[in-house]
């Protein structure tokens, strides 16, 4: 807590001083300022295109409308994206973009890959929402040049880039322990080509349980980061950019009102024992009984990121940029007994460069390197222990062509070719598991029909190494004896998504077909002595998702939206999932500004679903001898949330709202995500939310 506060400090300091040392003048014209860089003289040049195909953008507005805390909140209702809770106990969220699961999306920042394999499953609970200028959501597999492993999409966060001198603070406080503040400082200098920004943000949570029965259905969480980017144009053709952040998340999950330090007391007095009832009656709608660390799932995460990037515009034809990107995610854990810890540090580096030959063609061409190294340690005693520690690294090329055929049709062809090796590197372990060239090709046309009505296109490859254990949560819990690696294939997909949008004065509206084939997708399973087998399923895996999102400004000040979504996924891929994902989803909004008043509700439909379907446990029951069988049928559902700020003046505005105002959660039809099956308890029947109604009280004042 001491290195953050220091870092905070250090942030908010670097910050005010140039925010507050520029010649006295600069607070009179603030309003008329206009910050037009290297980097957006580019872009309005069209000389750093990368993609046309549809892309959905969740705006600052709407982050604070959501009163989000992390990227996660921020992006669970857009179109076309499920955040999955896939563990009551540890609480790990998944990014599911066009119906595929978390490991299928990639995370970038300010358009950088940056996220390691860990951080895909701890990390962006963390990655705060404060700062954010937008988060933009591309759908299909290779939806970025960079980044060929996007089977189901990207998800780029976009930093806020300073464009006035200010200091934006805003804190909250609710039900459930729920706490939140955050500070967003940018200041301009040198005729506005410095541009830096602060960002700070904490926020916490406790644990929720929601039948009173000691064990918790959502577990506490903590985060804290601070982000510093800088942003420098020297001279006319130059510009340099770098990103720093520092994140500390930690989530306690199991037993109520305890802690990590009493838990491992506990456990290191008798590592062997073992409860006779983890609950009265060996119940889990029963009073807990067992011990506190048998329930105990304990994740700390440190993470560091920074790039450092340089845009240089050699002609008016010709420019371009080179990258870095350097990141470390280490993870303390306890799984009910297991300890692991990890260190996953990633390298990145990339060239690109655009050249526009004509009016009608720009080039864009580079290369890149991604180096991944994964170790872990845990307290494992198994001399035939295998460890999950690997080497991931990626070298590709890469072209495209985007063409102007004419005045209403543009089309960008592009091409990857990748030498891609992934090795676990376990002494006990003999061989390298992938040693394999890709090529990943891909199609994005953008066609007119009119002023006011669009077609998108985009067909794709990507591809990707299934690395990870955590990508089941009994990968971790049940690894003491080890892990056996059976994969000698990537997982490749076939991607093809259409979009037809229509932009008028007062209505938007976009229909979206998208189609997602998977070969030799990755799954874990047990053999009958208990060891964790990573191998891979011999059919294609498949889904069809297809969603309608409008708009509709009623007036001015009063606008609606809806989004209808359906995902159709085929048996082989409906038997790949741990937890039930969604099939039909209906999301109802409405904003309205009145006197100063801003009124903003949202509310969340969820079809019913057939459990029975699904890899999910097969036959789940409420006691550990199987008298009492658990419901196969997860009943539909409605989510509220409400919102409403009033600015009293142009730099403060006081916020009150609801989360879940209907307190419904999946405890509430009597079913608890804990369950026994063959006797074995485990906690990740999950069909719906697992975290109750929660108010909250908040403030925000800007300092100019």
């Amino acid at each position: 807590m001491a290195t953050f506060a220091n870092r905070f400090a250090l942030s908010t300091l670097t910050v005010a001083i140039l925010t507050h040392t520029l010649p006295a003048q600069t607070e009179e014209i603030i309003e008329e300022t206009l910050v037009i860089g290297v980097k957006q003289r580019l872009y309005q040049a069209g000389m750093l295109k990368d993609s046309i195909q549809k892309t959905e953008v969740i705006s600052t507005l709407t982050i604070e409308q959501k009163q989000a805390s992390s990227i996660t909140e921020a992006i669970e209702d857009a179109p076309g994206v499920r955040v999955n809770n896939e563990c009551s106990m540890c609480g790990v969220k998944r990014v599911m973009v066009n119906g595929m699961r978390g490991e299928h999306t990639n995370v970038l920042i300010d358009g950088i890959p940056t996220h390691t394999m860990l951080s895909g499953f701890y990390g962006l609970d963390a990655a705060t929402a404060a700062g954010i200028q937008a988060v933009e959501i591309a759908r299909g597999a290779g939806a970025s040049l960079i980044a060929p492993e996007a089977v189901g999409g990207t998800v780029n966060i976009v930093t806020k880039e300073a464009s006035s001198n200010e200091i934006e603070l805003d804190v909250a406080a609710g039900e459930n322990n729920y706490k939140k503040g955050s500070l967003v400082a940018t200041g301009i200098a040198n005729n506005d080509t410095t541009r830096i920004t602060a960002i700070a943000q904490y926020d916490h949570r406790d644990a929720y349980d929601g039948d009173n029965n000691g064990v918790g259905e959502n577990p506490l969480l903590e985060n804290q980061s601070i982000t510093i980017k800088l942003s420098q144009d020297i001279g006319r053709s130059n510009n340099i950019s770098t990103r720093y952040n520092y994140t500390e998340s930690e989530v306690f999950g199991g037993p109520m009102n305890s802690n990590i330090n009493r838990v491992k007391a506990e456990y290191f007095a008798d590592p062997n024992y073992e409860s006779d009832s983890l609950f009265e009656n060996d119940d889990v709608r029963n009073r807990y009984i067992g011990k506190e660390w048998e329930t105990t799932e304990w994740i700390t995460s440190d993470r560091q990121e920074f790039y450092l990037t340089w845009l240089s515009e050699i002609s008016p034809n010709l420019n371009f940029t080179l990258t870095t990107s350097l990141n470390d995610h280490q993870q303390d854990s306890f799984y009910e007994g297991f300890i692991y810890h990890a260190d996953d540090e990633m390298q990145y580096y990339d060239l690109r460069v655009n050249y526009a030959l004509n009016e009608d063609h720009l080039f864009t061409f580079g290369a890149d390197a991604r180096i991944e190294e994964m170790r872990s340690e845990t307290n494992s005693t198994s001399e035939t222990y295998v460890s999950d520690s690997f080497d991931y690294d990626t070298h590709g090329v890469y072209l495209q062509d985007t063409w102007t055929a004419t005045e209403n049709l543009e089309i960008a062809l592009a091409v990857r070719i990748d030498q891609v090796m992934a090795d676990f590197v376990d002494p006990n372990k003999d061989g390298t598991e992938i040693d394999e060239t890709m090529v990943s090709p891909r199609l994005d046309a953008r066609y007119s029909h009119t002023d006011t009505l669009t077609s998108r296109l985009a067909m794709g490859k990507g591809y990707r190494a299934p690395l990870s254990f955590f990508e089941s949560d009994h990968g971790i819990l049940d690894s003491e004896l080890g892990f056996e690696i059976a994969i000698d294939e990537l997982e490749k997909s076939d991607s093809a998504t259409y979009a037809l949008s229509y932009e008028g004065n007062r209505l938007s509206l976009t229909w979206s077909l998208a189609y997602t084939a998977l070969d030799n997708m990755a799954t874990l399973e047990q053999t009958e002595d208990g060891l964790v087998v990573m191998e891979q399923h011999e059919e294609t895996a498949s889904v069809f998702a297809t969603d309608i999102a409008m708009t509709y400004q009623i007036k001015d000040n009063l606008s609606a939206g809806v989004t209808l979504e359906s995902f159709h996924y085929n048996d082989e891929f409906k038997q790949a999932f741990g937890v039930v994902p969604i099939e039909q989803r209906a999301v109802i909004s409405g904003d309205w500004d009145y006197r100063g008043w801003d009124f903003y509700g949202s509310a969340t439909w969820v079809a019913s679903r057939d459990l029975a379907e699904y890899g999910v446990p097969q036959n789940p029951t409420f006691d550990a001898q199987g008298r009492y069988a658990k419901s196969n049928t997860a009943p539909s559902y409605w989510i509220l949330d409400l919102k409403v700020a009033k600015e009293f003046t142009s730099q403060l505005q006081i916020y009150f709202g609801v989360s879940n105002l209907l307190d419904y959660t999946q405890v509430n039809d009597m079913e608890t995500p804990l369950f026994y099956e063959d006797g074995g308890f485990d906690v990740a029947h999950i069909y719906g939310p697992l975290r109750g109604r929660e108010a909250y009280l908040g403030v925000k004042y800007v300092f100019q």
